[in-house]
């Protein structure tokens, strides 16, 4: 394994490598830390570690060696806290003096700021920091027998030499020989697959737990190898994923007549009621309706005590309305304009990179997709794009981008069955610009109609398969979002259904000759435009040459 990349998230940290059997970045599974998988969870849940710190108060002999000076430079010996998952547990009831839930705005912004107690002796965002880190590189050790030596962190566009200075000084201490550094912008864009082989200007959204930031960056081949962009303009708002959270929490309290005051005098309950709120949340990403698990105490709840009530439900359709009333997305619209109104005079935005994973709220894409086309805006992996990206970087093989993310293809009828054929002409992971026939063939025109055909018309569909092993995210033609689980699952989204003519057929073709009228030769261009050249046999006449017909991802 090479090309190591940590991201230390407010939310939640992820480490990436690149895997060169496979030719890519890999996200890092490190289960019994990272969240567990299950049907609610995210599509990277196994490699999402809660970026929580928990100190206890009492160590074992071990963990007392471990903490000396000279072995904590050279071993990981001991544990020196509970990080992730663990650390979540131990404070699944109440908070412990002990207990930090983040760190990252802290280390950037105070470094010196206790955090936490141990014992009786304050611990500094510094401190946390480090102990959170190696834990996580002792966990590395653990799954993979690796001691990393050479590593990418990611940076926020507006991490000021400070941040830097700490995560170096912090990664030094913990033997990373050498630490770089790679703007998220260009970890993002590489991570969504960006080669950046020439200038674009991207817009960045960075939407998680809890803040909303818009960066408008122009990305270069010179500031790639640097993992640098330069940042034109940036917005954003205090308005997170835990904002959703509490508006759950309320809208069900209102219909459900629960009497919040009463929980928020007991912080277990209303720590419990916030976190089923999280979770039906994000089941709300990909479900229709969720039932909410936990009730609150007999105190909060209306009439008399008595038997728990059957758990209400939540449907996206009320999510949606809510996230409506609350003014998110007038929030969102009013700082894109903000953004848009900073674009040099004469350019306009190449790309649109989402990450973060309240971008998944529903609304949010479609939003996206409806105001910069579906051919400009990534977002089907929000969570691990930043570190993948990093990765590419860490590794040197940024020239590796350019790739095609999705298989693209043209649709036919079984004249049996009538059910629909794709003939893959794109498949995913092309490098462009290709040669002009990278895919050719012969077809004849349907005549649907059973009358002669005087248009010939190709639907071009962008089809999102699954890979084994991997949980992935699609958007349908609707804007929903789909988790494909393994490679027999696909969402197949109609390109050009509204304008699917390729070439104007004179004389019209016979519904009774079934011999080939068209000869056809699709290629992908540096603009990654899928270019058809379209040929009548009949009349040996060029219907189209190497002209655009769709824009891929």
């Amino acid at each position: 394994m090479n090309g190591w990349a940590i991201d230390l998230g407010t939310t939640y940290s992820k480490v990436a490598y690149w895997s060169d059997p496979d030719g890519g970045p890999r996200l890092l599974p490190l289960p019994g830390i990272a969240l567990a998988l299950d049907e609610h969870a995210p599509a990277e849940a196994e490699a999402l570690v809660p970026s929580a710190t928990h100190f206890p108060p009492h160590y074992d002999f071990w963990d007392r060696i471990g903490a000396w000076p000279l072995v904590d430079r050279r071993l990981f010996l001991g544990r020196q806290a509970l990080i992730g998952l663990p650390a979540l547990q131990a404070n699944a009831t109440a908070f412990h003096p002990g207990f930090a839930p983040s760190f990252k705005l802290e280390l950037a912004g105070a470094p010196l700021k206790p955090l936490v107690r141990r014992g009786r002796r304050p611990v500094s965002a510094r401190r946390v920091a480090r102990a959170f880190t190696r834990e996580l590189l002792a966990e590395i050790r653990r799954r993979t027998g690796e001691r990393i030596r050479e590593a990418a962190f990611t940076v926020p566009v507006e991490a000021y030499e400070a941040y830097r200075a700490e995560l170096l000084t912090l990664a030094r201490s913990l033997g990373i020989r050498r630490a770089r550094f790679a703007d998220e912008p260009v970890a993002a864009a590489l991570g969504y697959g960006m080669g950046l082989l020439k200038d674009a200007l991207a817009l960045v959204l960075d939407f998680g737990g809890g803040t909303f930031h818009l960066a408008l960056v122009h990305l270069s081949p010179a500031g790639t190898r640097k993992g640098e962009c330069r940042v034109l303009a940036k917005t954003g708002r205090l308005a997170g994923g835990w904002m959703a959270d509490e508006w759950i929490l309320r809208d069900l309290a209102a219909r459900e007549g629960w009497r919040l005051e009463e929980t928020e005098e007991k912080s277990f309950w209303h720590r419990q009621l916030l976190l089923e709120a999280k979770r039906v949340k994000e089941a709300l990403y990909l479900h229709e309706q969720v039932l909410f698990r936990v009730p609150p105490p007999p105190s909060a709840r209306r009439g008399a005590p008595g038997p728990c009530p059957e758990p209400p439900e939540y449907t996206r359709e009320r999510f949606a309305s809510l996230l409506h009333e609350r003014g998110l997305y007038r929030m969102i619209e009013g700082c894109l304009e903000e953004i848009e109104a900073e674009v040099p005079p004469g350019e306009a935005i190449d790309e649109v990179l989402m990450v973060g994973g309240s971008s998944l709220l529903p609304g949010v894409y479609p939003m996206m997709e409806a105001r910069y086309g579906r051919d400009r805006v990534r977002a089907w992996q929000p969570f691990g794009a930043v570190v993948l990206g990093a990765s590419v970087f860490s590794a040197g093989k940024a020239e590796a981008g350019d790739f095609i993310i999705h298989d693209y293809a043209f649709v036919t009828y079984d004249p049996g069955t009538h059910q629909p054929e794709h003939t893959v002409v794109v498949p995913r992971g092309t490098r462009f610009p290709t040669a002009p026939d990278l895919w050719t063939g012969r077809l004849v025109p349907t005549c649907s109609r059973g009358e002669p055909e005087r248009v010939f018309k190709l639907e071009i569909c962008e089809i999102g398969r699954g890979r084994d092993g991997e949980r992935q995210f699609a958007w349908d033609s609707a804007g929903r979002l789909k988790a494909l689980e393994g490679s027999g699952d696909r969402v197949v989204v109609p390109l050009n259904a509204s304008d699917p003519a390729l070439g104007r057929l004179d004389p019209p073709h016979s519904p009774h000759d079934r011999s080939a009228r068209l000869e056809i030769a699709f290629g992908v261009n540096a603009d990654r435009w899928l270019t058809a050249t379209v040929s009548d046999l009949k009349t040996r006449r060029l219907l189209m040459d190497e002209q655009p017909v769709v824009r891929l991802l």
